[in-house]
């Protein structure tokens, strides 16, 4: 079953839909409302998607055990003063 609507639109995006039908793009105005509204369908429902996902992944950050600063800072300063001494020892040879 199809149903009828009226919509009012801005002249530029009329004066696209015209043109996209005149070139042979699509056969009418209908066709051209209703793949915009597929594509616009598909939109939401991927927003949905992608907001379903970062919910999931804000939960597992919350769930997930946590490190201090200190801690993450302490282990960098370990690496990196290993990495220079490894440079430095290199470049004395």
């Amino acid at each position: 079953m199809v149903d009828k609507i009226s919509i009012a639109l801005p002249s530029d995006m009329l004066v696209a839909i015209k043109s996209a039908v005149a070139s042979g793009e699509y056969s009418t105005t209908s066709e051209v409302i209703r793949e915009a509204l597929r594509d616009w369908k598909l939109k939401r429902r991927v927003n949905e998607l992608e907001s379903d996902e970062l919910r999931q992944l804000i939960r597992q950050g919350l769930e997930s055990p946590t490190v201090s600063a200190e801690d993450v800072y302490s282990r960098l300063k370990s690496k990196y003063s290993a990495l220079i001494e490894s440079h430095a020892s290199t470049d004395a040879e």
